[in-house]
């Protein structure tokens, strides 16, 4: 009899184990999910910046809209072995860091609340908006939060990987502004995690990615805002104006002497049409920047079209839209240089400028496929902020200014995701040459640290390998306090810590 009840147990767990998280989720709970061949399915998968993310068919979409669905989803998942993924934007476009081919996808989209607390100063913030989202909630009540410079961008993942901000050198990096972090831990528990309570997995989540559970809501400090000024300048790449851009982004990092203002400077190159141009976003944290600020990129004459004005942050962000290039596949890739100085400015930043061109024009018969080169200050403002706010993953230090630099292939087809994988390798290993052999020859400061930048980092490079090591040391101390059986790391996608080099 005993023996009779035993097997009957242990079938009943083995038809438990061997149901899918989907299955599950219809038949035994309210959660929202929807199925492939449902609008619905298909209007979220379109939601990816790349169609190679939107391509991988997950077995179902999973829509909670509180922390306890979240947990329950959690729970569900831990009775099978199925990967999954979970999604805020769809801005990153690793595939299976957010996307996932077969297993439950979970969307955070109905994680949507945006709370302001005026007299605390705090907004909460759900993982499943978008920057414009919170700035459209926010827009009139003489507050912003620390967000996303294109207000097409998911919440969620951004903060996950730092978040770098028109307002960085004002306020630091955004994961510099979370107060508090709503996290499910692998177990199904929801755990408050403050610097207070939890210092060490509250420093992990700064920066450390999807390895520690998911985040259902974030507490942001709120701080003053009223209008901005900002918008684009757009120019011909001619061999002259690419020189003075070059120039001024240099002396601009250098020379940060306003921490209001922030830009962006982007190459981008149409390889079909041989279009090349240069777009900036310029930034200014007030309804006029002051004379001087911006000049050097003003005084550029030859700019095609130039936007900027006095407006709101939410029209800022939305403005920026523009930028997103819906309908393509879609890689990005990152470096971090030292800033050469202004005697070796011309020669280093040409070096890199023209290995960028020199590797895309490799990839030109490639079909659709535009090339882009921004240019990201990383001043040593950015990092005294940083750690004065309580520091964060990267661990910046104020030693030297920097560059962070990203680089985005758009092209049309999967079928050539090879061809262009090779040529972001190349872009990117090429840029970590050229720094090197200038540090050898003495024209860049050497044996200084040059971390990752999370967010713009394409799947193979190695974020975790290149943080200070005891930051890597505490990342994994946390991965083993709060996920001993390794379930982010084993069956989600995304930037993984490694155990050992």
């Amino acid at each position: 009899m005993r023996r009779g009840l035993a097997v009957t147990v242990a079938a009943l767990a083995a038809v438990a184990a061997a149901q899918s998280t989907c299955d599950i989720v219809e038949s035994q709970t309210s959660i929202e999910w929807y199925k492939r061949f449902q609008i619905e399915y298909t209007s979220e998968q379109s939601e990816y910046w790349s169609t190679s993310c939107g391509d991988l068919k997950p077995s179902c979409i999973l829509m909670p809209k509180t922390t306890q669905e979240v947990a329950a989803v959690v729970s569900t998942l831990a009775t099978n072995n199925e990967s999954f993924a979970i999604k805020s934007g769809g801005h990153n476009p690793n595939n299976y860091f957010a996307s996932i081919d077969g297993g439950p996808l979970i969307s955070t989209k109905n994680l949507n609340q945006v709370v302001l607390d005026a007299v605390a100063e705090t907004v909460r913030v759900g993982p499943g908006n978008r920057w414009d989202d919170v700035s459209a909630a926010l827009d009139g009540s003489g507050y912003t939060v620390i967000g996303g410079r294109i207000g097409n961008v998911g919440v969620g993942g951004y903060m996950l990987g730092g978040g770098m901000s028109f307002m960085s050198t004002e306020y630091g990096w955004a994961a510099n502004s979370v107060l508090e972090f709503e996290l499910v831990l692998a177990n199904a528990s929801v755990v408050s995690v403050t610097e207070s309570n939890h210092p060490d997995l509250f420093m992990a989540l700064k920066g450390g990615g999807n390895n520690f559970g998911i985040v259902t809501s974030y507490l942001l400090q709120a701080y003053p805002q009223g209008d901005v000024w900002g918008g684009n300048l757009i120019f011909d790449a001619t061999s002259e104006v690419s020189t003075a851009i070059l120039a001024a982004v240099r002396d601009f990092t250098e020379n940060y002497d306003d921490g209001k203002a922030g830009i962006i400077v982007t190459a981008e190159r149409t390889l079909a049409t041989l279009l090349d141009i240069w777009v900036i976003f310029l930034y200014y944290n007030g309804p006029e920047p002051p004379a001087g600020v911006f000049d050097k990129f003003l005084d550029i004459s030859d700019f095609k079209i130039n936007t900027c004005k006095t407006q709101s942050m939410n029209s800022l962000l939305s403005g920026n839209n523009w930028a997103v290039l819906k309908g393509s596949v879609y890689t990005i890739g990152t470096e971090t240089i030292p800033l050469p100085s202004e005697a070796n400015g011309a020669e280093v930043m040409g070096k890199i400028f023209d290995h960028w061109v020199n590797v895309s024009n490799t990839a030109q018969l490639i079909p659709g496929l535009v090339a882009s080169l921004a240019f990201q200050p990383l001043p040593k403002k950015l990092a005294q902020i940083a750690k004065a706010k309580g520091g964060d993953m990267l661990d910046i230090n104020d030693d030297i200014d920097r560059i962070v630099l990203e680089l985005d292939y758009s092209f049309l087809s999967s079928l050539s995701y090879s061809q262009v994988d090779k040529t972001m390798r190349d872009t990117y290993s090429g840029f970590k040459t050229i720094v090197e052999d200038y540090q050898d020859g003495g024209l860049l400061p050497k044996d200084v640290y040059l971390p990752l930048f999370q967010n713009d980092c394409f799947y193979p490079q190695d974020y975790f390998g290149r943080l200070k090591p005891e930051k890597l040391a505490l990342a994994r101390r946390v991965q083993a306090e709060v996920d001993p059986n390794g379930f982010w790391k084993t069956r989600t996608g995304g930037f993984k810590i490694p155990s050992a080099y």
